[in-house]
């Protein structure tokens, strides 16, 4: 089975918040947070590795698959609560201290939680990610029609999880079913077909619009990212087309290194090995 070894807690913050968090391990603490449509399960062929030399802690994103969020606003959902969520339930572990590496969704919260809790984050890696200032300052028509549901699952009211319901499957898989793991894909199916879990991945989007786009403008020059930072991307997905990548990120975090991987957006499970010779390095620097 995936991720044979870890062991599955639920912790509870203060903010209300339940997230589900698998571990195993020991050594320096690691977080991985996982994108959307998934869970932590993604992590599924980099994880166990990482454990062979340190403690690994995988966590559902607050209203990801069983994990819930602090409250029924947006704002629960905003990048900037899901990563003090993340802060407290590393804490309940016993980790003040730790490296995150986020991809996708995660990696938003990834960035947003070195930018609040520098004191907390040893290293930062961001996969298959701009911030979102940066997106939402880029949008074109080409984005607008590859990455179409930032702006459907934005929208107000419950009319994006009304329609989502009528065939989950259809809506969050489109054609990827091939690059998933059977079993990492059973735990993304068992999570979006739960309709509280597609009304929070709806309220992450609206946050993402929201909440989240006027914290980085709040931030872009006032704020930097001091940690080590690693910026990892697929050269044939939707960062394929920017020819700045490692540029924008170094606005945020002026030591960022990284590069295209050979794949598409879902570097850890297309390209494992490379995705984990990349973490390694950030882990040892």
């Amino acid at each position: 089975m995936i991720l044979d070894g870890f062991t599955a807690a639920d912790v509870d913050t203060p903010g209300g918040a339940r997230i589900r968090v698998r571990a195993a391990g020991t050594g320096p603490p690691v977080v991985l947070l996982h994108g959307y449509p998934q869970t932590s399960a993604m992590w599924h062929l980099v994880a166990p590795a990482l454990a062979a030399d340190r403690t690994v802690v995988l966590a559902d994103l607050p209203g990801y698959g069983d994990s819930r969020t602090g409250g029924a606003d947006v704002a629960a959902s905003g990048k900037r609560a899901m990563a003090a969520d993340v802060v407290a339930a590393m804490a309940a572990l016993g980790h003040g201290r730790f490296a995150v590496v986020g991809h996708d969704r995660g990696a938003r919260c990834a960035y947003r939680l070195a930018l609040d809790h520098p004191a907390s984050v040893s290293g930062l890696a961001v996969l298959d990610v701009l911030p979102t200032g940066d997106v939402f300052a880029r949008v074109d028509a080409a984005f607008a029609r590859s990455a179409w549901h930032w702006f459907f699952l934005a929208q107000p009211g419950d009319l994006p999880e009304r329609l989502i319901a009528a065939d989950p499957d259809a809506f969050f898989l489109r054609g990827a079913a091939e690059l998933f793991h059977p079993e990492a894909l059973a735990e993304y199916r068992r999570a979006w077909t739960r309709p509280e879990v597609v009304h929070a991945m709806c309220q992450d989007y609206r946050a993402g619009a929201g909440v989240d786009a006027a914290d980085d403008e709040a931030d872009r020059g006032v704020r930097t990212i001091a940690c080590p930072t690693l910026v990892l991307w697929g050269a044939r997905g939707p960062l394929g087309r920017e020819p700045d990548v490692l540029d924008v990120w170094r606005a945020w975090a002026p030591a960022a290194t990284g590069r295209a991987l050979d794949c598409g957006h879902y570097l850890a499970e297309e390209r494992p090995d490379e995705t984990l010779a990349a973490i390694r390095g950030l882990l040892a620097g």
